[in-house]
């Protein structure tokens, strides 16, 4: 088929280099149109990446750009309506995560995406297509760990980010739904089975602004699964050296480590400040191979007329995990899923 005639709604941090890497680093992909209520955004898409259509409204691009797909990078708390307009319109639908902010909106997707059953609908569960990710999936698949039964595994951010976060966190979901949701969807995927039950506890320790928003800095919670596995998920919004995300998989053959350390690449350096490596800096920099594997596949899955792997009920088993953290962490006490 011709190329894929793509529209982008949300060009912040993550926004931009979506929309970057589809207008550059995508064969079959065309970024036709770009939708920001700010303007500033917008005139970066036109002048940067010379994209023809601007738009300041969502439902105007819907209704003005001749789109075969749209790619979904605003708040997160428009993440299920637009995802909904869009598919309404006949439209293939990228939407990053967490899919919905409510266990009804991600119900309402559900039974959209099975209505319109001919259009593909991703979910972005980035670190899925990571090529470290990937490769240890594949290793779990053909039993070189033997079977898995815990997972360790933590997203923590640069502190440099804490003031933004601050604001973001109003709309985002919480820590829970903004940075564990990857570790959820990861720790689902690589034990085959559905959390059960969450015990999470956490604090303000160094921004006691996210406090008084209900939320945390720093956050641990104990999972267990239907199987019986267990998990170890953390959070935290207060590294100082790098953008640090790492998980380890234990199975009963064998342990798989997936970026214990955040290198920047395999430079050590010695000096009068003594032994080190560069860290990377942010999540972009770390899973900017994933980020544009999974747009690459997104626009194949269009092109090939197949369906991706992830599936919305992926991204609903996320929002009612992260929920459940947060009503954990909120109460103090440990909650028991509906699965």
């Amino acid at each position: 088929m011709n190329k894929v005639k793509i529209g982008i709604v949300g060009l912040g941090r993550l926004g931009k280099r979506h929309a970057y890497n589809l207008a550059n680093l995508v064969p079959g992909a065309e970024l036709i149109a770009a939708c920001s209520p700010i303007r500033a955004e917008c005139e970066w898409a036109g002048t940067e990446l010379g994209v023809p259509e601007l738009y300041a409204s969502f439902d105007e691009m819907l209704e003005q750009a001749s789109l075969d797909a749209v790619w979904i990078a605003s708040s997160s708390t428009y993440h299920a309506q637009q995802a909904l307009a869009a598919l309404d319109r006949g439209l293939h639908v990228f939407v990053e995560k967490p899919m919905g902010v409510t266990l009804e909106e991600c119900a309402e997707i559900e039974r959209a995406v099975q209505t319109h059953s001919n259009q593909v609908f991703l979910v972005g569960f980035v670190r899925r297509f990571d090529p470290s990710y990937r490769y240890a999936k594949d290793l779990i698949e053909a039993g070189k760990i033997g079977t898995p039964f815990l997972v360790r595994s933590q997203t923590c951010d640069l502190d440099e980010y804490a003031e933004f976060q601050l604001e973001f966190v109003k709309t985002g979901g919480g820590i829970f739904l903004d940075m564990n949701v990857h570790d959820i969807d990861l720790a689902r995927w690589f034990v085959g089975s559905e959390i059960a039950e969450v015990h999470s506890v956490g604090g303000s320790f160094v921004h006691q602004g996210f406090a008084t928003l209900g939320d945390a800095d720093n956050t641990v919670c104990l999972a267990t699964f239907k199987n019986g596995a267990i998990a170890v998920l953390s959070a935290s919004r207060t590294a100082f050296h790098g953008h640090d995300t790492h998980t380890e998989i234990v199975g009963t053959k064998g342990i798989l480590k997936i970026g214990t350390t955040p290198r920047k690449n395999r430079v050590e350096i010695f000096d009068s400040a003594g032994a080190r490596t560069d860290c990377v800096r942010d999540f972009y920099e770390r899973f900017e191979e994933g980020f544009i594997a999974e747009a690459r596949e997104f626009v194949a899955c269009i092109r090939e007329g197949r369906k991706p792997e992830i599936r919305p009920q992926d991204g609903t088993a996320a929002t009612r995990v992260g929920m459940a953290m947060t009503e954990s962490f909120r109460k103090g006490t440990v909650v028991k899923l509906q699965i």
